[in-house]
């Protein structure tokens, strides 16, 4: 009668063992420091190596470029106010480049990797889907007084990285307003490769 007593001991043992290590595996190891991706750096200089911008807006007493903030989400700006020309005209360039991490995916999920984590934001963004592009984009457009008042939105993902690209312009037509910010965001996911 012992002898039943410690073979059943030892076999609920392994049972509870095997048991145990099954569910451990089914609901996953938690989840390391080095699982979840930092997001990566992104090039001190971004704004500038965007280039020349001066085509796309007018022409003013004196050249405007990027103003460049942020470390990890890069803004650039560009802005013409219309105060500063002779003629009725002005422009804003917007551009922000945002880097995704990856991050925990909560008890038993697997984490979710940097590119998992853009998409979703690429994909809660408003717009048109842009076909035929190398990499997802979406498109808003937003024409204002007379149809040569345009605001541009476009948002272009590429792995980890969301590019979002605001041209506001006038006059100018949504054709050539398009054109330029699609060209612009092309640029910018070049510069984060």
């Amino acid at each position: 009668m012992a002898g039943r007593v410690v073979r059943g001991t030892v076999i609920a043992a392994v049972v509870a063992v095997v048991v145990g290590l099954g569910i451990g595996f089914a609901a996953g190891e938690p989840v390391r420091e080095d699982d979840i991706l930092p997001a990566r750096k992104l090039p001190a200089d971004l704004c500038a190596r965007l280039g020349d911008i001066s085509g796309l807006l007018p022409k003013a007493t004196e050249p405007v470029t990027f103003v460049q903030t942020g470390t990890t989400e890069v803004r650039c700006r560009a802005v013409v106010d219309e105060s500063q020309q002779s003629t009725f005209t002005a422009a804003t360039l917007d551009v922000r480049i945002t880097p995704y991490a990856g991050r925990d995916g909560g008890a038993g999920e697997l984490p979710f990797r940097p590119d998992q984590i853009a998409r979703k934001a690429f994909d809660r963004q408003a717009g048109k889907v842009v076909p035929d592009r190398p990499y997802p984009t979406k498109i808003q457009r937003t024409g204002r007084t007379g149809g040569q008042d345009w605001l541009i939105g476009v948002v272009v993902l590429r792995g980890d990285i969301v590019v979002h690209v605001d041209y506001a312009a006038y006059p100018v037509t949504a054709e050539k307003a398009e054109q330029a910010a699609l060209v612009l965001a092309d640029r910018a996911i070049w510069e984060t490769k």
